[in-house]
């Protein structure tokens, strides 16, 4: 049986937000709650504890209760950075990732990666049209590779995590799950929908 004994959930809510017009993408709004709210509630069922990936309005976070994780890299090098900064700083084997901006993560998200995940050390999401290499179940193991990767100035998630062996799993029966907000439009658009 592949099973991760425990897993650590990981708001990963630390980006620049650029296309928001650099505001903090997970104190957006959706529906009265903050968008990093949305998606710590649902990850919360199904792992054994809860941390978020963040940068600024650090005590906004804090007040959680969570454990909030700063970038140990300087100038915001992208969700690989913060990956890497969360499993550093924490005792976890496993970590399931999940941006701020995913606010209808499914509830089966950990059991499915943990059950289809073989003996890869990275399993991501795959909602049958594209890959979301940033809503993944990473094993501390990739610590080391993942460091001399961003040391060598990479960047790219998916070419990371395929060389590191990893491989997606299917969510194309959940594919509006996967649905993240963008622009001001996107939040707007979901906003409508969901009411």
């Amino acid at each position: 049986m592949n099973q991760c004994r425990e897993v650590t959930g990981v708001v990963l809510a630390g980006g620049r937000a650029t296309r928001m017009g650099g505001k903090d993408k997970g104190l957006l709004e959706l529906n009265g709650k903050p968008l990093w709210q949305h998606v710590a509630d649902t990850l919360r069922k199904q792992v054994t504890t809860l941390a978020i990936s963040a940068n600024r309005n650090l005590t906004i976070y804090q007040r959680s209760g969570d454990t909030v994780y700063q970038d140990l890299m300087g100038d915001f090098p992208g969700p690989l950075a913060g990956m890497l900064s969360v499993m550093q700083q924490s005792d976890s084997e496993w970590f399931l990732f999940c941006p701020c901006d995913t606010p209808f993560i499914p509830c089966c998200l950990a059991k499915r990666l943990i059950g289809q995940r073989g003996d890869a050390p990275v399993v991501w999401v795959h909602d049958g049209e594209r890959d979301h290499p940033t809503i993944a179940l990473v094993s501390r193991q990739l610590i080391p590779a993942l460091n001399d990767y961003l040391l060598r100035g990479e960047r790219r998630v998916m070419v990371f995590m395929r060389q590191a062996g990893g491989h997606h799993v299917d969510f194309s029966d959940l594919k509006a799950a996967f649905i993240n907000v963008n622009t001001p439009d996107d939040l707007q658009a979901m906003q409508e929908v969901s009411q």
